[in-house]
């Protein structure tokens, strides 16, 4: 048996197309500019499924997640639970509200180079902003070394 945790579930390949199908007009709007390479050459994909769940957006060369947020999302247990998941099995995730999107699109894609360039490295919820626990790790033994 696979002991792979970041293993796809059944159903979950043909639930992301339908996804991609029906994505939301901020999706759309963040995604005509993550495609293609067209920030600075990260590589993205969309709707992808990643064990338990799927991700709006990954950078799979940099393991980070970029997720888009409606108003249900606010303080939403489940969304916690994923980003845990998500962080412990070592990518980074990164949360925007859709309106920061439309309203904030520029100050939302530094923030997400930011995040692969290496430039933010602290949890924040401010930024919501939730490394992979793995890198935490690594810092704590840093900064005990």
């Amino acid at each position: 048996m696979d002991d792979n945790p970041v293993k796809r579930r059944l159903g979950k390949t043909d639930q992301a197309r339908h996804l991609r199908r029906t994505e939301t007009e901020e999706e759309i709007l963040l995604w005509s500019d993550l495609r293609n390479r067209r920030l600075n050459g990260y590589k993205f994909a969309r709707q992808v499924p990643l064990g338990m769940c799927i991700v709006d957006f990954l950078c799979r060369g940099r393991k980070l997640v970029v997720e888009l947020d409606g108003f249900q999302h606010a303080e939403n247990l489940a969304d916690e639970a994923r980003t845990l998941w998500l962080n412990t099995h070592g990518y980074t995730v990164l949360r925007f509200w859709n309106h920061e999107v439309t309203r904030e699109r520029d100050a939302v894609l530094e923030t997400i180079l930011a995040a692969l360039e290496g430039r933010m490295k602290e949890a924040c919820n401010a930024t919501r902003f939730y490394p992979a626990l793995s890198s935490i790790n690594e810092k704590t033994r840093e900064r005990q070394s």
